[in-house]
């Protein structure tokens, strides 16, 4: 007995009129079918070491924000954490204002690459003016999220191979003063609290003793409580992590030191700061918090603060930019919000505001014409006032030039017949004189012949 196809099977149900007649053909198929036995498990369960293995050959980046004043030990702490020297000239205390400085770097460790970013907030709180020392932090992580977001907004996006450069972490670093923190460091942290995962540290700890320490810290959270700061707690939902994680919670903030130099104790090199008075190990966790701090910040939360950073941080920057762009999720009646619809209306307000900035332009320059034109009109007939005025006075002068010309010819006139009458006075006179002059030699000659 053959198995009869599938497609016979519906056609025997459709033009046979007797159910009997379909159970048979269903039995007849059933005796007639094989059976098939699955060689080995189907191989889903491996999509996690696809995923490791994919995201090994890709790479990994972290980028880390140290804020704090000059001098508190920031790139040293970077060195010791990443057990490197990176490169990099010290700051100096005169800076005239605060300036982000990043500096990106390739790590790798077994066959794990990792992509750095540390990034300095240089000259920060070496002013005399401090209040607007934050801003420039903000603006730079504000202009990486904008990055992101033109990249994920673009029609052609890539962002597999797109270098992120959102800041996963911001160590703030806290001066060991052992009172309370500065109105300065409040600030700062509110201002941050909303865009990035802060971790508290108190850098060089060991300026101070462990009773001030403790109090210290207890009173560094009580602010940061009562002043509303929201730092970064490491995550207790994974069972995992759960016990490290809340028992490292308590311990915040870290206190560390930070040290490259390594110096022989017993029989083993250690990183250490060597004093007058003793030895601090940087790895001992009776000396500092180090060893907690790179536990938490890379071995166990890395990939934690990355995801927070883009599910929190970056999300809350996205949504408010999104919401001032005129995008939403719902309409006013609760329906889901076309993306045409937001781009038409979009564009719609934008043309009418062109059209009212281009109308304003076009008034404003009538009433510029108009004033210019009022203004011209008043020069020119300043200008013929003006020109009238010199006309009348070169009148006058011409007037007055003609008649002492009048008179100065006059004058020669009258001079040139004074000195006619003078001439003839003068001519007669010689002639007379002469006459007289010949009458006497005649008289003479006349009285010499006698």
């Amino acid at each position: 007995m053959y198995p009869v196809p599938v497609a016979g099977v519906r056609e025997l149900l459709v033009t046979s009129g007797s159910t009997m007649a379909a159970v048979e053909v269903a039995r007849q198929m059933s005796e007639g079918a094989r059976n098939l036995s699955l060689s080995g498990h189907v191989g889903f369960d491996s999509m996690p070491d696809q995923l490791v293995n994919k995201s090994v050959c890709q790479g990994f980046c972290f980028n880390i924000l140290c804020v704090g004043e000059t001098g508190l030990g920031k790139s040293t702490l970077m060195d010791t954490l990443f057990n490197t020297r990176f490169e990099g000239d010290p700051a100096a205390h005169n800076q005239p204002g605060v300036h982000i400085k990043s500096n990106n770097y390739e790590l790798q460790e077994s066959n794990v690459r990792l992509k750095l970013s540390i990034v300095n907030s240089v000259g920060f709180g070496d002013q005399i003016n401090k209040e607007e020392s934050y801003k420039s932090i903000v603006e730079f992580i504000d202009a990486q999220f904008e990055a992101y977001l033109q990249e994920e907004l673009k029609i052609k996006r890539t962002l597999h191979n797109y270098h992120d450069s959102r800041i996963h972490v911001c160590l703030y670093f806290i001066a060991p003063t052992g009172h309370s923190l500065k109105s300065l460091d409040l600030v700062t942290m509110k201002k941050l609290d909303s865009k990035v995962n802060i971790v508290p540290i108190i850098a060089k700890a060991d300026s101070i003793s462990k009773n001030e320490l403790q109090k210290f810290k207890i009173k560094i959270m009580s602010e940061l409580v009562s002043n509303g700061v929201q730092i970064y707690q490491f995550p207790t939902d994974d069972e995992t992590v759960a016990e490290i994680n809340g028992t490292m919670n308590a311990h915040l903030p870290f206190a560390v030191v930070g040290s490259t130099e390594e110096i022989k104790i017993g029989n083993k090199m250690m990183k250490a700061r060597q004093y007058p008075w003793g030895t601090v190990q940087v790895e001992n966790e009776n000396h500092c918090d180090f060893v907690k701090l790179r536990e938490m910040l890379i071995r166990v939360n890395m990939e934690d603060l990355r995801e927070q950073t883009h599910a929190r941080h970056y999300e809350l920057y996205r949504r408010c930019k999104l919401e001032e762009m005129g995008f939403k999720d719902t309409d006013p009646d609760n329906k889901p919000f076309s993306l045409q619809e937001t781009y038409e209306a979009k564009r719609n307000e934008f043309l009418g505001e062109l059209q009212k900035k281009e109308e304003e332009m076009r008034q404003m320059f009538v009433m510029r014409v108009k004033e210019k034109e009022s203004e011209l009109k008043e020069a020119e007939k300043e200008l013929h006032d003006k020109f009238d005025r010199l006309k009348k006075l070169h009148q006058d002068e011409k007037k007055k030039l003609e008649d002492k010309k009048k008179s100065l010819d006059d004058e020669i006139n009258a001079f040139k017949q004074r000195k006619t009458a003078a001439e003839l006075l003068q001519s007669q006179a010689q002639q007379s004189g002469s006459q007289q002059t010949l009458k006497r030699d005649k008289e003479r000659k006349n009285s010499g012949f006698l």
